[in-house]
């Protein structure tokens, strides 16, 4: 079964494959049938969430699937529907990692025809998606101006950032040790002069979606394996219900103690990446079960999560002198919802509440099946990006051998262990580092993997080989880190994305403190550019100075340092490189994004009754937006 079932533009979608389905009973199959119901009953508060003007464009898109009489065969509609797939993959009309506005292909004038003749014609929705000051980009970021009153997300309304900011000082108490996420599931308004919030609950914003939500989630707990599952989906139903966020930590707290359980979820407002103030969480769903065999691993590292942290390379004033609960597992992916659809992270860690994961400690999740289908379809794309910007076949040779192990062992421990490491000082806020937070979690998590992965105790535990297999890993992140990752953003533009950013500070810094020693040595052949490591254990020693520095920046609330971090490395891109990066990859035919398809889970009844729960491969990208936009409209 071919796993790359679409492209367009710049992105492939794909399917993945669910091994061990047919292995759970009867009951683990209904728990997850309902829990996925609830992953996609709440698709379109992400799509608003992004921009109001989101779900408005998507209705009108939808419209004209549905109603439109004239030709679909001509170039025009074709360009229509490439527009349509960009906007369903993105979740509207920014791109979903550059965060930049796209436009329709197609004429104005044709778009309009198209929207006349299907009954929804709408001049200001049409200057909406034709506009390039309309909404330009999704999230700003702060060397720009006033990040909240220049960003398209929909967290808040009539407000700037220096109002959210004394709004949000007035109400918080900076010497409670456990904190609410103040902010997370609301939306920050003016109205007459009044700021206030408007939270996402049952009766309130979203009210329609989250209802349907909760209704999946009173289903699944009736068939929850243990009590602690049930007692875990009636507190998230209760906090959904009242937007109470101290049931949301009640709730954090259960889902973390629920290690034995095969099939578990996640729901809710979660990661505060898209919001440019870092306090706004974006829903998602998600739902899994357990990998047994593969799942191995990661309980190994977090049996061992302890010595990892005593170990680290940061200030012992900085380092947890007891790890609590570090849960890790690798899972199968069964469905993918809100944020994390159709495009999904490989790795997940939460809760991301400090104090929560202190006391009480965190899940970790390394998700094979998806890792697995980005493999398979690089294997059956005719063209390489390894062999483009690998320098040598030795290099090429290193990555075949170890590469895609290795980085599902950075996966590992960026997520087992990386992301729950560290505590903060007493008296400093989780967001001390505002809108900077994001990218430096994000690389001190990477940090923490790039230094372990070459440390003698993974050897020791069994995990990696003996050998130079962790070197592929080096040469992978920094080459993508300083270059080959920046062929997915069009030319002039900044680097904005947090992953992204994180991967370029890593990479930048090390460049730079190494450049003496020609730790990392920038080469020229044939008119081409390449990045090799000369020194494996001097850059080692890079990233381990680094990941002290960002560890004390975190845990110390020094928003001045981080800023300095990530403005001096992490956003501008060199342009020459960026051209030349863009230019090679884009000459290999091959498309930098990916995202997924979620497969079918059909009931399958005899007599009337619900004998087992099928998974059946989905073929069609568009088909199942187009499904999705039926099925699951609520706002």
């Amino acid at each position: 079964m071919k796993t790359v079932i679409d492209e367009f533009a710049d992105i492939k979608i794909m399917r993945f494959e669910v091994p061990g389905w047919d292995a759970l009973s009867l009951r683990q199959k209904e728990y997850a049938f309902h829990l996925s119901e609830a992953a996609k009953a709440g698709r379109d508060i992400t799509w608003d969430q992004y921009c109001k003007w989101n779900l408005p464009v998507r209705h009108a898109v939808e419209t004209i699937f549905d109603k439109y009489p004239g030709d679909r065969t001509c170039p025009w509609f074709e360009e229509f529907t490439v527009y349509a797939k960009r906007l369903f993959f993105s979740s509207g009309f920014h791109h979903h990692y550059a965060e930049t506005k796209f436009f329709p292909a197609c004429p104005k004038e044709y778009f309009r025809s198209l929207m006349e003749a299907s009954g929804c014609l709408d001049e200001h929705l049409l200057e909406v998606i034709y506009s390039p000051d309309i909404c330009p980009v999704r999230r700003s970021v702060s060397s720009e101006g006033d990040i909240v009153a220049l960003s398209s997300v929909n967290f808040y309304d009539g407000v700037t950032r220096e109002e959210v900011e004394a709004f949000y000082a007035s109400i918080e108490d900076p010497d409670d040790p456990r904190p609410i996420s103040t902010g997370l599931n609301s939306k920050v308004v003016k109205e007459n002069g009044a700021i206030r919030e408007e939270t996402w609950k049952s009766g309130g914003l979203y009210g329609q979606a989250i209802d349907r939500i909760c209704s999946e989630l009173v289903k699944a707990a009736a068939c929850a394996d243990s009590d602690l599952q049930k007692k875990a989906l009636e507190v998230l139903v209760e906090y959904y219900r009242t937007g109470d966020l101290r049931l949301w930590d009640e709730f954090n707290i259960l889902w973390v103690q629920d290690t034995s359980g095969m099939v578990d979820f996640i729901n809710g407002f979660m990661e505060d990446y898209d919001d440019p103030l870092g306090r706004k969480a974006t829903w998602e769903g998600y739902v899994n079960f357990k990998d047994v065999e593969t799942s191995r691993r990661t309980e190994i590292l977090s049996s061992n999560a302890q010595w990892f942290e005593d170990h680290s390379p940061v200030d012992p004033r900085f380092r947890k002198p007891v790890v609590k609960g570090v849960s890790a597992k690798v899972i199968n992916a069964v469905t993918l919802g809100g944020a994390s659809y159709p495009t999904t992270p490989i790795g997940i860690n939460l809760p991301n509440a400090d104090w929560i994961r202190s006391e009480h400690g965190s899940k970790s999740v390394t998700i094979a099946n998806v890792t697995h289908a980005y493999d398979r379809a690089a294997l059956e794309a005719p063209r390489s990006a390894l062999e483009e910007f690998a320098f040598d076949k030795e290099e090429v040779e290193q990555y075949r051998l170890h590469g895609d192990f290795a980085s599902e062992i950075h996966t590992d421990l960026h997520e087992c262990l990386g992301h729950g490491s560290g505590q903060l000082l007493p008296g400093v806020s989780m967001t001390a580092l505002g809108e900077y937070q994001s990218t430096l979690e994000e690389a001190r998590a990477d940090l923490f993997a790039l230094y372990y992965i070459a440390d003698p105790k993974m050897v020791e535990l069994g995990i990696m080989p003996e050998g130079d297999a962790w070197k592929s890993e080096y040469s992978s992140y920094i080459r993508s880190g300083i270059f080959v990752q920046f062929s997915r953003l069009e030319l002039g533009r900044k680097n904005t994305e947090s992953h992204m950013q994180n991967r370029k500070l890593i990479a930048e810094w090390c460049y730079e403190k190494g450049r003496g020693n020609n730790v990392i040595e920038r080469k020229i052949r044939d008119g081409k550019t390449y990045f090799i490591v000369n020194d494996f254990v001097a850059l080692r020693g890079l990233f381990a100075d680094l990941l002290g520095e960002i560890q004390r920046i975190k845990s110390e609330g020094d928003y001045e340092a981080g800023k300095a971090l990530v403005d001096t490395y992490a956003v501008n891109i060199d342009p020459e490189l960026h051209k030349e990066a863009r230019e090679r990859y884009l000459a290999l035919g091959l498309k930098p994004y990916g995202g997924f398809v979620n497969p079918e889970i059909v009931p399958v009844a005899e007599c009337g009754k619900v004998v087992d729960y099928k998974i059946l491969p989905s073929e069609d990208f568009l088909d199942q937006q187009l499904q999705y936009g039926k099925k699951y409209r609520t706002l």
